[in-house]
């Protein structure tokens, strides 16, 4: 018997009237050995399944937070150095083609903008190496006009300021 199951053996309390000592005597006296002894064990069990069910709380109290843990897992392979030597053969053998085409494309189109530079370069030193061309009538005729226009126009600005000039004064002459 566990010292549990004896322990509220003798510690309960009778709901009926009279000398409690006599109703413990009455009690253990009627039951035999053997269903005390199976109230003694399913006490145990009961206490026993009490400490599992605890001990089953405290582990899985946490589950929302392991099963976050556990849906982000990450799975890593492990490969020997052969394989890997493999791999970067067959990625460099697939490449090749591709980055070959490209630098071959990339190298035309470097010539090409080398020769017009150079072309570029010629015309510049032409055109700075040359005299000035004699402009032509149209481009004199031009020329003449906007110098016409230009005078014209500081005329009217010099004809603005005394205009403005004048009637400042003849306001100030207006004013007492």
């Amino acid at each position: 018997m566990s010292r549990l199951s004896r322990a509220n053996l003798r510690a309960r309390d009778s709901i009926f009237a009279g000398s409690q000592d006599h109703h413990r005597v009455d009690v253990v006296q009627r039951c035999p050995a053997s269903i005390t002894e199976c109230v003694a064990n399913l006490e145990d069990s009961c206490e026993e399944l009490h400490a599992a069910q605890e001990y089953l709380r405290q582990g899985t109290e946490d589950m929302p937070r392991m099963q976050k843990v556990l849906a982000s897992t990450r799975v890593f392979h492990l490969i020997d150095e052969g394989t890997v030597k493999r791999y970067k053969k067959d990625v460099a053998d697939e490449l090749e083609p591709a980055l070959n085409e490209l630098l071959e494309r990339a190298e035309r189109a470097l010539s090409d903008l080398l020769r017009s530079v150079t072309v570029l370069q010629a015309k510049v030193e032409e055109a700075q190496s040359k005299p000035p061309v004699a402009a032509s009538a149209g481009q004199k005729l031009e020329a003449r006009r906007l110098q016409v226009l230009k005078k014209q126009r500081e005329r009217l600005e010099q004809e603005l300021h005394n205009l403005e000039s004048e009637e400042s004064r003849t306001v100030r002459k207006r004013l007492p």
